[in-house]
């Protein structure tokens, strides 16, 4: 790299204020950079520095010359004080062996002056260096966002912005990206360095990933997410010799990692424009209208025994606004963006349409013949949006999720849909927390039969002395019985969960008997008063 704009001890050292210094301990810590300068002439520093600033003391009650000089050094230490400057002679005479064999050990820097000399003059001039490089540093970045920001506009942008972060720091590039493509610079890096890609690939697998330097056998990188409407779309990883880099490299890798988001989100963007036959050739299987196959071959993965798909639907549930057409388009085209790429990162090939008030997405998987796995992956990919709050078109608070059963021929994507419809609604009217369609039990065949008169007989055949007596007496039988039976009859959870005594339990208990008869919790008549409540519960989601 070129010159450093940062200031270290060793370049301190090098200044005419520092000609009578001499350093006493500490040497191998001579590379630590320095942020600011800092007077300290008291034992209670704690709350006065921040981490890597060069100390000046007199030792004026510190005891440096003695033992009793340890505790100070080591808070320095342990706040990251970046080392210690002394004047000997007025206070201190010498430091004592202790404190200089702990400094080497910490490769803590200890600097003495055994002359009188001025501290105003010594931080004036370091702090005037120190804020001239900073000056340096934000003229290099804005001259590096310039560069990258041109760089993202022209073909191949991605790689030149990644050799001029080679150019710079002279040392390997690495782009890993979402979809596996790899970027990398120097051109002949793939082929000399494709173990440690591996690696870096294998490390980064993990998206709450939050170390910022990576080892790879004896090579260290630096390595910087990219991301783009919410998304992590790849890991910038520049090789760097300092296990610990300088903020300036991240801040440059910042901005290189912005303009290739640029990148990714314009060719994103421009992929989604071209899928414009897409919607509608979706909700045509959707819907189950008639298609012509050659139409969507493009869209879908080739057919194969291992190749299935469920039907995943996300219900906007946003209140109603005037949006323009142009709004709307935006709107959508930021969307498909955002849940294409987080399908495509959990191991799917999405299909999708959208409208205002739903997501559908044929969402194709390669499997083998149990599907487990699987299931985890679109659990993965929910808790994926439920935990997104950063973009106002895709607040999780607004979104419920239904996915229907496993299917391996297109044409039945439409009973799909329908599944995951039906999931929706029970999730909406939270009688189940299941986003699957095969969780949804004996709802599945109160579906099949949502006005048969039949179900109203039944429900009433079955609980009609309930709803009569609570329609009567405003009381609580009904809900009291749903309650004991999803607690599969004990008494303690009921009333937890009722917020009663149990002795008021037990008086609902003896009241549910009387109307019902002491044996509705008996095996056969339990599951037929079970099936009644879910009934009772389906009727009025379904109105």
């Amino acid at each position: 790299m070129k010159e450093s704009l940062n200031v270290t001890i060793e370049d301190i050292l090098k200044r005419d204020s520092f000609s009578s210094a001499k350093v006493i301990g500490g040497e191998r810590g001579l590379h630590k950079k320095i942020k600011w300068t800092h007077i300290l002439e008291t034992r209670d520093f704690e709350t006065l520095i921040n981490g890597e600033e060069l100390i000046l003391t007199t030792g004026m009650g510190i005891n440096l010359d003695q033992d009793g000089g340890l505790p100070y050094i080591e808070k320095l230490i342990q706040r990251k004080a970046a080392g210690i400057c002394i004047e000997l002679g007025t206070n201190i005479q010498s430091l004592s062996p202790e404190i200089i064999q702990l400094a080497d050990d910490h490769q803590f820097p200890v600097i003495v002056f055994e002359e009188t000399v001025k501290f105003i003059d010594i931080t004036q001039d370091l702090h005037t260096l120190i804020i001239n490089k900073h000056h340096q540093q934000l003229n290099q970045l804005t001259t590096f966002g310039d560069t990258f920001n041109k760089f993202s506009l022209t073909p191949s942008g991605i790689l030149k912005i990644l050799q001029a972060l080679y150019t710079n720091f002279r040392k390997n590039v690495f782009l890993l990206t979402d979809e596996n493509t790899p970027y990398y610079y120097p051109p002949d890096l793939i082929y000399k360095n494709k173990s440690i890609l591996d690696t870096l690939r294998d490390r980064l697998k993990d998206r709450n990933l939050e170390e910022k330097v990576i080892k790879v056998d004896s090579s260290f990188y630096a390595v910087l997410s990219v991301k783009g409407l919410g998304q992590t779309w790849g890991y910038l990883c520049v090789q760097t010799d300092n296990p610990h880099p300088d903020d300036f490299l991240f801040s440059v890798m910042d901005r290189a990692a912005l303009s290739i988001a640029q990148i990714f989100l314009r060719n994103k963007t421009i992929a989604e424009r071209k899928q414009s036959a897409e919607d509608e050739i979706v909700q045509n299987l959707l819907e189950g209208k008639s298609y012509d196959r050659s139409d969507f071959q493009s869209l879908f993965p080739s057919p194969r025994s291992n190749m299935y798909f469920r039907v995943f639907l996300i219900k906007t549930n946003i209140p109603e606004r005037n949006i323009d057409e142009n709004e709307w388009e935006e709107i959508k085209l930021q969307r498909a963006v955002i849940v294409r790429s987080v399908l495509k990162q959990f191991g799917f090939f999405p299909s999708l349409s959208i409208k205002k008030d739903e997501i559908a997405i044929i969402a194709s998987f390669i499997a083998e013949e149990h599907f487990k796995e699987e299931t985890e992956r679109f659990t993965q990919v929910i808790d994926h949006f439920q935990s997104r709050t950063d973009n106002e078109n895709f607040q999780p608070d607004r979104y419920y999720f239904g996915v229907s059963k496993v299917y391996q021929d297109l044409a039945d994507s439409s009973p799909g849909y329908q599944e995951a419809k039906e999931t929706l609604i029970l999730q909406d009217s939270n009688i189940t927390n299941s986003f699957f369609y095969e969780d949804t039990g004996v709802y599945r065949l109160l579906f099949l039969l949502p006005h048969n008169r039949k179900i109203d007989t039944y429900i009433m055949d079955h609980l009609g002395p309930l709803i009569t007596y609570d329609h009567e007496t405003n009381s609580e039988l009904l809900r009291t019985m749903t309650v004991y039976l999803e607690c599969n009859g004990a008494k303690k959870e009921t009333a937890e969960k009722l917020y009663i005594v149990r002795q008021t339990l037990y008086h609902r208990l003896n009241k549910i008997s009387e109307l019902l008869g002491d044996d509705f919790m008996g095996p056969e008549n339990r599951l037929a008063f079970e099936v009644a409540v879910k009934a009772y519960n389906f009727k009025k989601i379904r109105g």
